[in-house]
């Protein structure tokens, strides 16, 4: 492989957010009269688009009512932004470090909306590492639809044999797949190791520096 350019996903495979976005939905069904679900069914819709997460576990919803949830959550974590930056997983920042090094270029493709991306990139002072911010907001087709991969290759001028996409969910390795890149599977997030191995993840890794391995 010769990998020029690598995307990852951001909620649980850069960033350990499940906490803070399981909070969040659960705030959002309370708020909202709706039967608080547990954390394990929260965090399986990470990867979704916001709406789609809500339509998911309340699948008596309408589109529009669905909406209505995932703008309470805007909402709602935006009012408490200060509390909800999450923390880098593991080597995640010295494994990105590297890569830059070596001239490998980076971006994020991800479900949530670009102006809580941007956000987190500066906060976390990842700036000089990340080109490129895909938010869910910036694309019509989600995960695992190609989109989101397609519009960084085309801005970045990249090829999808160039190119690694990187996540811990299904969607992540599905749009990869869709795309024509290469895909690497994180086990740390919010998907089994089985789940990932079943969508046909090129790697499986159960730490962000055995990344390194084979770029």
């Amino acid at each position: 492989m010769n990998i020029r350019l690598v995307i990852f996903d951001f909620d649980g495979t850069m960033a350990d957010t499940r906490q803070n976005i399981v909070r969040v939905m659960q705030m959002v069904m309370r708020q909202l009269g709706l039967p608080v679900a547990d954390e394990e069914t929260c965090a399986s819709t990470i990867g979704l688009p916001l709406k789609d997460c809500f339509l998911h576990i309340y699948p008596q919803l309408s589109d529009a009512e669905g909406e209505h949830c995932a703008e309470t959550y805007r909402q709602l974590f935006f009012a408490n932004a200060k509390d909800f930056v999450p923390d880098l997983f593991p080597h995640v920042r010295e494994t990105m470090e590297l890569l830059h090094t070596k001239g490998i270029r980076m971006a994020i493709a991800s479900s949530r909306t670009s102006a809580s991306l941007h956000g987190f990139v500066r906060e976390m002072n990842l700036s000089d590492l990340v080109e490129m911010v895909v938010g869910s907001d910036e694309v019509l087709a989600h995960k695992p639809d190609p989109e989101p991969v397609y519009a960084i290759l085309k801005t970045l001028n990249f090829t999808a044999e160039e190119t690694m996409v990187v996540g811990d969910m299904p969607v992540d390795i599905l749009m990869g797949t869709a795309a024509g890149t290469h895909t690497c599977a994180v086990t740390y997030g919010n998907a089994s190791e089985e789940a990932l191995k079943a969508c046909g993840s090129d790697f499986v890794i159960h730490d962000m520096a055995e990344l390194l391995n084979f770029l």
